[in-house]
């Protein structure tokens, strides 16, 4: 029988089977499964490897020492779409694919080149250098030691008898190759290091390839061998002389000094059949294989370097990129990274050198045109403006301060400063004098 609810009266079982039951299922809303969002995609492609170019004749080139041509936002756009710019993406490239899925140790399943033990040599003879020139006392400072311009000046002098054991070919080949060399220790005048003076390195190896002295052959001891052992001796620079890190980021960056070894080592680990991204977090990992990747032997330097223990309290980007699905997605974030944030950045590439080797397109500013006293002999550098028939600097807003080089000392030179006082284990006080 029916029931009423409310004083309505259901209708009887006879009367539901009577309705239209197509008009009741049109009626009745559709079930759809969810879907979910599809992920955010970044606007900015993955670069490419692009070929790289086979060395011209030496008798093409002529050769002088490099200077910087980088000195206005338009200069920096016409580097941006040069020949030169597309060399060195392909040769830094090429040089991370070398190093895909090796480790440190391979390099030594095989026989070295020659020429990389003459390369190795080089820095070798830089390291001892080092030696002859002990930091000057600075009263607890932590700032740029002084004795880091003599050490540098000593460079300079020895490295003409250096090049000649790479074979190059004439002399004024050699002046301009090695004045990257020279660069890629610091600034001299500011007492820095960053991510520009690490570019100078490469592209003294990439000019020695286009001279035909460091073939495509070599990329992977050039990765697995020399660039491991310039970033230690680069350590035990910053460690003796207190280099600033020139406009670092702090604990927004990767590292206070470098970038391409998390390029480099993110290749190295694409294929690990056990390590992962977030795998820099476990202290095993970071003791047993650091010294074969150099992604985690960065990150293992950077947590020593800290006095708060966690990569999210000191360097939360490297914290952030751990929590990727794989060491592809790293590896593309890191090409990502070298393209806008180092070739991208003017602060960065203000300071780059161009000779003949390496040119510069028609139309970039010259320093003797605009000015500009040398590199070497100019504290803050940078975009210039003429104001009156008067140089004048630029100062950027969008630059963290990187663009008149603002004095930043090290957590190196604090943690050195630590041992000195027999402070190693604690908090350190903040490292401003």
């Amino acid at each position: 029988m029916p029931t009423a609810i409310d004083g309505a009266s259901l209708p009887s079982r006879s009367k539901l089977s009577s309705l239209d039951k197509s008009h009741i299922q049109d009626r009745l809303p559709r079930l759809t499964p969810r879907k979910k969002a599809p992920p955010p995609q970044n606007p900015f492609p993955v670069p490419e490897t692009l070929p790289l170019p086979p060395p011209a004749e030496s008798s093409h080139f002529s050769f002088h020492v490099p200077t910087r041509r980088i000195l206005s936002p338009h200069d920096h756009e016409l580097f941006q779409a040069s020949p030169t710019y597309s060399l060195i993406l392909s040769f830094v490239f090429s040089l991370s694919e070398a190093a895909a899925n090796q480790r440190v140790s391979s390099i030594h399943n095989t026989r070295v080149p020659d020429i990389l033990e003459k390369v190795s040599s080089i820095l070798s003879a830089v390291e001892e250098t080092i030696d002859q020139y002990p930091p000057a006392d600075q009263g607890g400072s932590r700032f740029g030691n002084s004795s880091f311009r003599d050490f540098l000046d000593a460079i300079a002098s020895h490295s003409s008898s250096w090049h000649a054991l790479l074979g190059i070919p004439f002399p004024s080949a050699t002046a301009e190759v090695s004045t990257y060399l020279h660069n890629s220790f610091g600034n001299r005048a500011r007492i820095d290091f960053g991510s520009g003076h690490e570019l100078n390195f490469i592209t003294w190896l990439l000019c020695l390839n286009r001279l035909s002295i460091l073939p495509p052959p070599t990329f992977r001891g050039l990765v697995l061998l020399i660039f491991p052992k310039y970033i230690k001796l680069m350590r035990k620079i910053q460690s003796t002389y207190y280099l600033e890190p020139a406009g670092s980021h702090g604990v927004w960056g990767l590292d206070d000094y470098h970038f391409l070894p998390f390029l480099f080592g993110a290749s190295q680990l694409l294929h690990h059949p056990y390590i992962r991204p977030l795998g820099i977090h476990n202290e095993l990992i970071l003791e047993d294989e650091s010294h074969e990747y150099i992604y985690l032997d960065m990150v293992r330097q950077t947590r020593a370097s800290k006095s708060v223990k966690g990569l999210r309290w000191t360097q939360p980007m490297l914290d952030d990129i751990s929590g990727a699905k794989n060491w592809e997605k790293v590896e593309q974030g890191m090409r990502r990274m070298f393209v806008k944030e180092v070739l991208g950045k003017l602060p960065v590439m203000q300071h780059f050198l161009f000779g003949s080797l390496v040119p510069a397109s028609e139309g970039m500013s010259k320093e003797e045109e605009v000015g500009v006293a040398p590199e070497e002999k100019e504290k803050e550098g940078g975009e210039v403006t003429i104001d009156q028939d008067e140089v004048k600097h630029v100062h950027r807003d969008d630059a963290w301060g990187d663009c008149c080089g603002i004095k930043i000392p090290s957590t190196v030179a604090a943690a050195q400063e630590a041992k000195k006082r027999g402070e190693e284990d604690g908090f350190r006080r903040i490292p401003f004098d």
